[in-house]
Formats: structure tokens, sequence, C-alpha cells
């Protein structure tokens, strides 16, 4: 690459959000991942940096908003410009309706939405005057329909949705692509291996998402041509029901 850029991977768990830093950084970005504790985040940048990449580790919270701008003026002003943004915090729990305090819903809201805005409206600042960059918000089935028990959660991404495009109707227009992939289904990771055991006995025969395809499917997404974007798509094993 002939300048540096980074990504940004806000909410870099320990599978998805890990694997969508570690193939951006396999193609030359480098990594600036979150949590809100760094430590955490150890052994994802020890990994990205083993393989060859630099990565950058911070602790931060995405609810709060001095965090969020001081977090990203320390990027691109300390590392490199931010080329890619990615929200990809979960916040995903289930309450039954009279059951879910005021509380939860808001932390709920905070995380999956609030966060997803002030991460958007920081990045867009930086990206505007360079003409280019590309923001992901990662969704889930609750931003397309809300289940029984899932009032805050779905509330919250179906939100974290209409925020996304409203971004890409500004955005788009002025060459930065927001966009956002729905993730619809069970991921790789040790919750469903320790929590939903039949569902994870599938993972041999690709019944449950890799959380390595959905990084390929992030890189896809950021290389489009800009006369053939997507803004929405879903992502999901092949045995899913939809």
């Amino acid at each position: 690459m002939s300048e540096k850029k980074a990504v940004l991977v806000i909410g870099a768990g320990d599978a998805t959000g890990g694997a969508i830093a570690k193939r951006f950084a396999r193609e030359g970005y480098i990594a600036c991942v979150t949590r809100r504790s760094a430590d955490k985040l150890v052994p994802l940048v020890n990994e990205i940096r083993a393989a060859g990449g630099e990565a950058h580790a911070f602790g931060s919270d995405a609810r709060k908003e001095e965090e969020m701008v001081a977090l990203i003026e320390a990027i691109e002003r300390d590392i490199a410009p931010i080329e890619v943004a990615i929200f990809n915090i979960g916040a995903n729990v289930r309450f039954g309706i009279t059951e879910t305090t005021a509380r939860v819903y808001f932390k709920v809201w905070e995380m999956a939405c609030f966060g997803g805005f002030l991460m958007g409206r920081e990045v867009a600042k930086k990206m505007l005057p360079r003409g280019r960059g590309t923001i992901i918000f990662t969704g889930a089935t609750a931003s397309l329909r809300g289940r029984d028990g899932f009032a805050a959660f779905a509330g919250a991404k179906h939100a974290l949705r209409a925020l996304a495009q409203s971004m890409a109707r500004e955005l788009w227009p002025k060459g930065i692509h927001v966009a956002h992939p729905v993730i619809d289904g069970a991921i790789d990771t040790e919750f469903i291996r320790t929590n939903f055991p039949e569902r994870y006995a599938m993972k041999d025969q690709g019944g449950i998402v890799s959380p390595d395809s959905i990084g390929e499917a992030y890189w896809q997404i950021h290389m489009q041509p800009r006369n053939a974007w997507t803004h929405e798509t879903e992502i999901r094993p092949w045995l899913e029901t939809w």
C-alpha cells in the first residue's frame, strides 16, 4: 500500500470482530481494535502481529461520547487515516416484556445503537474531506424482525438499521460507502458451542456461520466499486430458516 490506512473495529470480540480485524490486517490495513477492556484484546493483537500485520488495542466505552471522539482523534493523529470503520457491538439479551426494566432497555439501546451513531458521526467527519471511506454496521436477525422476548434488542437493532440507511443516503453521493450486513444465523462462538450443542454439531456441515467467512464478506463489501455498492446483504448458513 502506498499510504497507511487504518481499519477501526468497535467491538472486536473473540469471534466476529476479531476475524474482521485479521482479514483487513492481511491486506495491509492497520487494525485498530476496541473493547471496554483493552487487556482482552492482547491475544488478537499478538496474533495479527505474529502474522506480519500491525495492530493497536484501545480500551474504550462506545457509549461515551467523549471517549469515542478521543479514540478517533488519536487514531487519525497518531496511527493512520481511518479508511474503514466497523461497528460490531452485540448486546443480545432476552427478557420478557414485563421483566424488561427501563435500565435494561436503555443500556441495550446505548450499546447496540447509540454507540453506532457516535462512531458513524465521528468517522464521517474524517472521511468527508477525503471523499472516500467505508462504514459498516453489523446487523442481526433482530434488525429485521422482533421475536418474543427480544423487545430491547430488536428495538436497538431496528434503530441501528435506520441509522445506517439514513447515513447511506446522505454519504454515498459524497464517496463514503455505508453498509449494513445482516448476520442471520448462529455464529461459531464459544457461546453457541456451550449453550446450543445441537446447533454447534452442525458446524462440519456448514450449518453455522464462520467468523472468517464474515470477515471475508466485509472485505468484499469494502472492495466493491462505486458503481455497484451494496447497502444491505444477508449472511446466513444454508440450513437457516428464513
